[in-house]
């Protein structure tokens, strides 16, 4: 599916949107589910990689393919490997099998479990036969994917002496890591994180609980570029947020002032207030707590003619595709000057905006959604749109509903 952007009939934009529960939230609390079935989840995501996850906790034996979903891939190993009994060769797309998962997989092997690669080594397929573990402690480099260490924490509380996690070197990713503890102490589990060790203390079951997923701050960091790319005045609505929220990618309220964008929390809503114009000085943010929102944050700085540096981007180039190398061809696609090297992106200020260009998505849903908001300066066009349902189906309906013009090209 290609569609066709273009910017809304009226320069001041009111709007309001009611976003479906994170993705990341959903997926841990999914996982959580299944180790403590009186666990209900309310304002789940209704994302693809929550519903391949779903549907791959409901199976004990075979191939369980998670297609694109990485985060489905790195928890998913965790729960087999620990649940005595199942027997499954996990698998997914041809880029899945090319993303790293030897550091979990070591991890989960010195902690007793069962797990043999089925084509190239440190990498999917896997061959998991869960087995009981009684080993309690595991270390793992710091600075990987904050999914690895949460992948174990969650399966932690199941295992008969918990885990301790000794983390060496420089952690990455911190807020996720909160989140997914955060989440084990609302189930009542025991946790502590000091220094560089996580302990999470075995529960062997929890009473009924009910929790409510808080909507995805990835899904509302387009939203954000909106109201910063446009006109003075522009307010737009987002439910159902949290002001203390678990999610790394919160920070969204505090880095959007430098482009003029205010956040007021009110009922579990937010308000995005474009109040002022931008600040015109290069701009530099550490984002390796927030690495998601570095596509999103690029894109806003190029439609303002911006310069800027984002650095801690060190596990870009190994998601849904490089990132990184991604942006950097894309953006110059429009005009813009960029430098990358293995975990940073350097965007020059640029006057020049290339009209109709085709940006190209390479199955990662943040390469859609994170140009769309460009619409507003120029129109654009966007190959395979559809692959935004990986974590917001509804992404395209609430662009029409804000005022863009999409259409098929």
């Amino acid at each position: 599916m290609k569609l066709h952007l273009s910017a809304p009939s009226n320069t001041v934009l009111d709007s309001e949107i009611a976003i479906t529960g994170s993705k990341s939230e959903t997926n841990r609390l999914l996982l959580l589910q299944a180790l403590f079935p009186n666990l209900g989840i309310e304002n789940g995501s209704n994302s693809d990689d929550a519903e391949v996850m779903q549907k791959g906790l409901a199976i004990s034996k075979g191939v369980v393919d998670i297609h694109h979903a990485g985060t489905a891939m790195r928890f998913l190993t965790s729960y087999f490997a620990s649940q005595e009994g199942k027997e499954v060769l996990l698998t997914g797309s041809k880029r899945m099998k090319q993303r790293p998962i030897k550091v979990l997989v070591d991890a989960l092997k010195g902690l007793g479990a069962d797990i043999e690669y089925q084509e190239n080594e440190g990498y999917p397929p896997l061959k998991i036969k869960g087995k009981k573990i009684k080993e309690s402690m595991v270390g793992l480099p710091a600075d990987i994917s904050s999914q690895y260490i949460s992948s174990l924490c969650l399966v932690a509380p199941s295992l008969e002496n918990g885990l301790t996690i000794d983390l060496i070197g420089k952690i990455t990713s911190v807020p996720y890591i909160k989140m997914t503890l955060g989440l084990l102490k609302e189930l009542g589990v025991g946790t502590s994180f000091q220094g560089n060790q996580i302990r999470i203390h075995p529960q062997p079951k929890i009473g009924p609980l009910n929790l409510v997923v808080e909507s995805d701050w990835s899904a509302a960091s387009y939203y954000y570029s909106i109201a910063a790319l446009a006109a003075l005045g522009s307010e737009i609505k987002l439910s159902s947020y949290k002001r203390n929220s678990l999610q790394g990618d919160s920070v969204l309220s505090e880095i959007y002032k430098d482009f003029g964008v205010d956040t007021d929390f009110a009922r579990n809503s937010i308000v995005l207030k474009k109040t002022q114009k931008h600040t015109p000085k290069p701009l530099h943010y550490d984002l390796s707590n927030a690495p998601d929102i570095a596509q999103t944050i690029a894109v806003t700085c190029f439609g303002l003619g911006m310069e800027c540096r984002l650095t801690g981007l060190h596990t870009l180039p190994i998601k849904e595709t490089d990132r990184l190398a991604a942006m950097k061809t894309e953006l110059e696609k429009f005009g813009a000057s960029v430098v990358i090297d293995h975990e940073s992106l350097a965007l020059q200020t640029t006057s020049q905006l290339n009209e109709n260009v085709a940006v190209d998505t390479y199955n990662d849903h943040r390469m859609a959604m994170a140009f769309a908001p460009l619409a507003l300066k120029i129109d654009l066009m966007v190959n395979d749109a559809g692959v935004v349902s990986k974590s917001y189906p509804d992404f395209w309906n609430h662009m029409k509903k804000v005022g863009f013009k999409v259409s098929h090209a």
